[in-house]
């Protein structure tokens, strides 16, 4: 991997995991210590980060981590509903035998993750479940949509898996999508993940009039 495209990685994948905080700093000279590498790499990462909408850059203030409120989040959510429904649709039409199994197995591990409480293997379950149905669907423009749209909600998608019962409410919409694909009906998959996506758009606005009660 060339240096650029190297730091542009791992300074993504630092920023979906959590490790900046919103609208935190980040310093060019401090950039180019952490990952050795030359100011040039470190501009360029930036700037590719930028058209992610995950970094913004202010004149002469430098770059700092993009916050997304809770109303942009909603905005967001909406595109990926129609980009979702439509790679689910996609994915009815393709699926395989051996696929379908893939996702049946994926919904069995998530009922038992729900069943014991663990939200951690839930929403690992939960990203392999959408990775999966994207890669049966194998429709490149879609997925580059959805992993950009993804990229920013990191923060608010970690809020939503908090939600007392929400594990228990998705993985019944979950169930939905997968019965939809392994039957090869593309109306119903479409018709359930855009049900499923409605659903995350309802916890976002739960979240955000609880923090209006908060003050």
């Amino acid at each position: 991997m060339v240096a650029d495209a190297r730091v542009y990685e791992e300074l993504k994948a630092n920023i979906l995991r959590g490790d900046y905080s919103p609208r935190q700093r980040l310093v060019e000279a401090e950039l180019c210590e952490e990952f050795e590498a030359s100011r040039f790499a470190v501009r360029a990462a930036l700037q590719s980060l930028e058209a992610d909408g995950l970094v913004e850059r202010q004149r002469n203030r430098g770059a700092r981590i993009r916050e997304i409120s809770l109303e942009e989040a909603v905005e967001i959510t909406e595109v990926r509903m129609v980009v979702e429904g439509l790679v689910a649709r996609r994915a009815a039409e393709r699926v395989t035998d051996a696929q379908a199994a893939t996702l049946r197995e994926i919904g069995a591990a998530m009922r038992v993750a729900v069943a014991s409480g663990d939200v951690g293997a839930y929403g690992d379950l939960n990203v392999r479940l959408h990775q999966t149905v994207r890669e049966i669907a194998s429709h490149a423009k879609a997925t580059g949509i959805i992993a950009r749209l993804h990229g920013q909600m990191i923060r608010h998608q970690f809020a939503m898996s908090r939600l007392p019962g929400r594990s228990s409410v998705s993985v019944v919409q979950h169930e939905a999508i997968i019965d939809a694909i392994a039957a090869r009906d593309p109306d119903a998959a479409e018709s359930a993940m855009r049900a499923h996506i409605a659903s995350v758009i309802e916890a976002l606005r739960t979240i955000a009039e609880a923090d209006v009660r908060r003050g």
